[in-house]
């Protein structure tokens, strides 16, 4: 492979390589009798998971289920495994051991059905393309690589651009652009893989507040087509505005399920240990809204 060729793939995130439908993907009964802890329904299954860099654990013993159609934040403090999370689920970092599923499948036979976005921090942004050829990336699975992008799967880029407001500066390299409209077209590009489960690492990280609010805005539209988005996310003081579950990470699972049920003083406390001033702020975050109608 090129270095041109490595970088495309860098830009275009993790793909299957081949097109593929979207028809419902079933766990196989025998498989459900053998793994009852574990929902059918569920998006993605982690069971066991341990990642270790050097021989040092990152993540340890994690088990969780993601609800389907749903919008999940995980979050923790620096260190606690959250990116690492994400990239063990997809093969991007090596698991020590335990076991990951999408459907009641492995990540190779699921892959078509995900998405990923990831932080805007790791990706070469003067490579020279264009917006809209970013985003055509997203369209790769269904036409394979090195195959021209017909006026269908540009259209339906450009669509997705629309979406996010980026339309107008299609045709401008992606280094000319802002970090926030960056972070837009790395959005629009993950809508163009047209996909079930959305992992998206930070994808509020330096954004302007328009930014934010468009992420806003498409991650509910994707939850109102019942597809599932899992992010990583920093700010406690929005997760009960964004997200309806939450995964409260520090190496092991602090808590998980329904914001309004564990995103708590106690388990924040549990998560981040001695931050008073950034636990303050979240228990404010979580008393305003529990005083919402």
């Amino acid at each position: 492979m090129s270095a041109d060729d490595a970088a495309r793939r860098s830009l275009a995130g993790p793909q299957s390589g081949s097109a593929s439908s979207h028809a419902p993907i079933g766990r196989p009964r025998s498989v459900l009798d053998a793994r009852p802890e574990h929902s059918a329904d569920s998006p993605l299954s982690v069971h066991a998971m341990t990642v270790a860099y050097h021989r040092k654990p990152v993540l340890w013993d994690v088990d969780y289920d993601a609800p389907p159609a749903a919008l999940i934040a995980i979050v923790g403090p620096n260190g606690a495994g959250k990116s690492t999370f994400i990239k063990a689920c997809m093969d991007l970092v090596p698991r020590a051991s335990g076991r990951v599923e999408f459907w009641g499948l492995p990540w190779r036979k699921a892959r078509q059905r995900v998405g990923y976005v990831p932080q805007r921090e790791s990706v070469d942004w003067d490579f020279p393309v264009s917006a809209l050829d970013v985003v055509c990336m997203g369209r790769y699975r269904r036409i394979g690589w090195f195959r021209p992008v017909g006026k269908a799967d540009r259209a339906a880029a450009i669509g997705c651009l629309e979406r996010v407001g980026m339309a107008e500066l299609a045709h401008r390299q992606i280094s000319q652009l802002s970090g926030g409209q960056q972070q837009r077209v790395f959005l629009a590009r993950a809508l163009a893989q047209d996909s079930d489960l959305y992992f998206m690492d930070e994808p509020f990280a330096g954004v302007d507040a328009a930014t934010e609010r468009a992420i806003v805005t498409v991650l509910r539209e994707l939850k109102a087509q019942g597809r599932s988005v899992i992010c990583v996310h920093h700010d406690l003081q929005t997760v009960a505005e964004y997200f309806d579950d939450v995964l409260m990470l520090n190496m092991r699972v602090v808590a998980a399920g329904p914001v309004a049920q564990v995103f708590t003083r106690e388990n924040l406390h549990k998560t981040y240990g001695g931050r008073l001033t950034l636990l303050v702020e979240a228990s404010e975050a979580v008393a305003r809204a529990g005083q919402q109608p």
